[in-house]
């Protein structure tokens, strides 16, 4: 039973995130955001509602690693799904469809927040303020000035504005927003829980199990979006959500650490996330490059980076496990 609800909540989490993508998209060029803006808060804040669920779930239980590791982890396997895109899609040059100026926030951002996060978990003991770690307290004001950063930068320029996509009203397209937002949350606390019930059978270290497992099925909503986006050619909102996404998780860590009232949570959480949060770094650092680099018209020098982060992430997995 516990196969059968995982699967059939990924699939209804996989339908969910197809039409989030689509109302996204209608949102995107219909409204004065743009595709990286709403990639980056809309979608990735509701793609990340599985990963809430998981960690929320894991405190209710006590279990700290699989908390944090399910966040950490998430980033570097939503990075991981760059990567694996761009070698698919490698004849579309998606790095190259993009602006660095209009996601060097977020990607700098997100690079920041891990660094932030390694250096917590480095300390023997965690500085606590009302039992939250200051860690978290940084990491909350960084993304609220981030926000304001955004709010300000008005209406940017959009890409691909003549491309054919579905077409809804933009009150619709709101609308569908909310609802498929709710029904990714319900499909992917399902989807969270039987993972989480599946892990524990295995025997599995829990470190392991929410960088790497938990993290891989709750971070489907991602994938899928980054695959939709490519389908309607909304390139910025593909590389948005991910990016927003991993920013938009070290938030939901906040929240954890807030809901986690013996300690903070870092403090609680052991010494191998620091491997996996290096691992993050190493991985925000090469999209960066990817989305700095001018152009290159070599096939395979371009995917070459994305080739090394891939094979990077399997390599590192297997020393994890």
């Amino acid at each position: 039973m516990v196969y059968i609800i995982f699967l059939v909540a990924a699939i209804v989490v996989v339908g969910a995130a197809i039409k989030l993508n689509e109302f996204g998209d209608v949102i995107s060029r219909k409204s004065a955001l743009s595709g990286a803006a709403v990639g980056t808060f809309l979608i990735a804040g509701a793609t990340s509602l599985p990963e809430l669920t998981t960690s929320l779930t894991a405190v209710y239980i006590d279990n700290p690693d699989i908390a944090v590791g399910n966040m950490i982890g998430s980033n570097v396997f939503n990075l991981l799904i760059l990567a694996i895109v761009d070698i698919i899609y490698r004849r579309r040059r998606l790095f190259q469809r993009v602006g660095y100026q209009e996601h060097k926030p977020a990607a700098i951002m997100g690079l920041i927040f891990m660094i932030i996060i390694i250096g917590a978990l480095a300390l023997p003991q965690s500085i606590e303020w009302f039992g939250v770690g200051i860690e978290m307290v940084v990491l909350a004001l960084l993304y609220i000035l981030m926000i304001k950063f955004f709010s300000n930068k008005g209406e940017e320029e959009k890409a691909d504005e003549d491309l054919p996509v579905k077409d809804y009203k933009l009150k619709t397209a709101v609308t569908g927003f909310i609802v498929m937002a709710l029904v990714v949350f319900g499909a992917g606390s399902a989807l969270s829980i039987s993972g989480d019930q599946l892990a524990q059978v295995s025997g599995l270290d829990s470190s392991f199990v929410g960088s790497f497992l938990i993290a891989a099925s709750t971070s489907l909503p991602e994938l899928v979006t980054v695959l939709a986006a490519f389908k309607v050619a909304n390139y910025g909102m593909a590389i948005g959500s991910i990016l927003g996404s991993n920013i938009f998780n070290m938030q939901l860590l906040v929240l954890t650490d807030i809901l986690y009232r013996d300690q903070a949570i870092l403090s609680a959480a052991g010494n191998s996330h620091i491997f996996i949060g290096l691992l993050g770094v190493f991985m925000t650092l090469v999209t960066i490059y990817l989305l700095w680099r001018p152009a290159i018209s070599n096939q395979w020098r371009y995917i070459a980076p994305s080739m090394i982060v891939s094979l990077v992430y399997v390599v590192f997995s297997y020393i994890i496990f």
